[in-house]
């Protein structure tokens, strides 16, 4: 039974899947394409309000530090990602790359938890979009009716209408082709960064240097956390973070760390990339460049402009500018926000699709929805029912509490994807990589110990509600998914009954 749990998918079988006719998805995008899916996935409402708000609660004026660290934790990621994205250019990300490298049931589990990743990612994003666009509309006079809006501190009824409307629009975006998307995405990226670029430039002439004195405050102890809520390394060992000071800069660190989450989605795209061997590199890793400068940027801006113990923490750069005497880049802040979330929903719901469509062709999920659109030469069927899904969850549920299993299946991913570089580097030495991670294995070994320790510091009850996921992805894959999976009955056929072909075994 191990034997097979732990078989392989050669990288040339799944390269040649993606050449038959009816499972194919249409070779579009560019670099510049891939780009603008990075910033347009990264970029949401982190730049607008959690640069403030680690600035006053964690670092000060030093969280500008605190986003180069996590930047250099998401760059040993990244490079992780660039070679096997270039290596295997299938849909499918970290779920493709682990299938090729630790087996099929460790993809099955990588897989499972993308899944879940990308639809509460799409959901929360939704719900927030929806946020901001009610909050413009009242700014004009315009009120939606109580049972058609947001579901967080909702008493009774309520169906988040927005949030369903742009997650179904969406889905329809995704269905019609991937050059729409990207077209799309390229145009509200543009004016996202617009925003962010007048914010910056803006924001600039109202800088006082007495404010980024200290650039270090003096570090500060934060009390204990208690039961669930407590990070698990607390539980673990009894150690808790301090807040300001050098240390504060890490613990600022690991919060704006979840505002670059994103950049592993453009690996999805692989499979519809011209030239995936030069371009995925370059798209992961200058998407990546750019926004850890827009970031620092911003968060000099906002520390300048008003001192870090003053900040608000709900709208921290809009209230700063309010404080300068210009209320009305409220407003401009609050558009380029729901402009620039628009694409975040987009490009997480493409990168779940994209996942449950490899899952499909392999098997481990129904082979019905593996096919493509005739026409569009899209996955169709996957990207209407997980819409539909998505809408319904964003519209009937608020899911601030859920928000942190996002966080922790993307670390877990980061896990899964350096540890199989490292392993494909072993047993698959022959392969052309068009990009290679440099230092390996002691780099993507660093990227796993940085993945682990960002999780440790996640509250136990996330950990709990993950466990309980992979729990139900275990007993799916043993119901289900070991008996109609596509390489264990090419197996069957051929005469190579569970051969041990994973790594464990060689």
């Amino acid at each position: 039974m191990s034997s097979t749990l732990f078989r392989t998918k050669k990288v040339e079988q799944s390269i040649r899947d993606t050449e038959e006719p009816e499972h194919a998805l249409k070779k579009s995008l560019s670099a510049l394409d891939l780009t603008v899916f990075g910033v347009g996935v990264i970029i949401g409402t982190g730049i607008f309000v959690l640069t403030g708000t680690v600035a006053k609660n964690n670092a000060g004026p030093a969280v500008a530090l605190a986003f180069v660290v996590a930047g250099v934790v998401c760059a040993l990621a990244a490079l992780c990602y660039a070679e096997f994205a270039s290596t295997v250019p299938v849909a499918g990300s970290a779920y493709t790359f682990s299938y090729a490298s630790l087996g099929e049931l460790p993809a099955w589990i990588i897989g499972w938890d993308l899944v879940l990743e990308f639809a509460l990612g799409t959901a929360v994003v939704a719900v927030g979009w929806s946020g901001y666009i009610h909050s413009l509309l009242d700014n004009v006079g315009w009120h939606l009716p109580a049972a058609l809006g947001t579901r967080d501190g909702a008493v009774g009824f309520g169906f988040d209408i927005l949030a369903a409307v742009l997650v179904l629009v969406l889905t329809g975006v995704l269905v019609l082709g991937m050059k729409l998307s990207a077209r799309v995405t390229s145009v509200v990226v543009a004016i996202k960064v617009t925003v962010v670029l007048v914010v910056i430039v803006a924001g600039s002439f109202f800088v006082t240097a007495g404010n980024y004195h200290p650039f270090i405050p003096k570090a500060q102890a934060v009390p204990a956390g208690e039961g669930l809520r407590a990070p698990l390394i607390q539980l673990m060992i009894g150690w808790a973070p301090s807040n300001f000071g050098v240390m504060g800069i890490f613990t600022a660190a690991s919060v704006v760390f979840f505002a670059f989450i994103g950049f592993d989605v453009v690996a999805t795209a692989a499979e519809e990339t011209r030239n995936p061997q030069r371009d995925m590199p370059r798209g992961i890793l200058g998407s990546l460049f750019i926004c850890t400068v827009l970031y620092v940027a911003v968060s000099i801006v906002v520390t300048g402009m008003q001192r870090y113990t003053d900040l608000s923490v709900d709208a921290p750069l809009a209230d700063a500018f309010k404080a300068t005497g210009h209320p009305w880049f409220a407003g401009f802040i609050s558009f380029g926000a729901a402009i620039g979330l628009t694409t975040v929903c987009l490009i997480l719901l493409l990168g779940q699709t994209r996942v449950f469509f490899a899952m499909s062709r392999d098997g481990l999920l129904p082979r019905f929805f593996s096919r493509v659109h005739p026409r569009f030469r899209t996955p169709y069927r996957p990207t209407i029912l997980l819409g539909v899904i998505i809408a319904i969850v964003a519209g009937f549920t608020p899911l601030s509490e859920l928000a942190e299993l996002v966080n922790i299946g993307t670390l877990f991913a980061f896990v899964v994807v350096a540890l199989g570089v490292v392993i494909l580097r072993r047993t698959r030495p022959d392969l052309p990589r068009a990009f290679r991670t440099p230092w390996v294995p002691f780099l993507p070994i660093l990227s796993v110990a940085a993945s682990l320790w960002l999780m440790l510091n996640l509250p136990a009850e996330t950990w709990l509600r993950f466990g309980l996921w992979m729990a139900l992805g275990f007993v799916f894959y043993f119901l289900y998914s070991r008996s109609h999976s596509r390489l264990g009955r090419e197996e069957e056929v051929g005469g190579r009954p569970g051969k041990p072909q994973g790594p464990a075994f060689r």
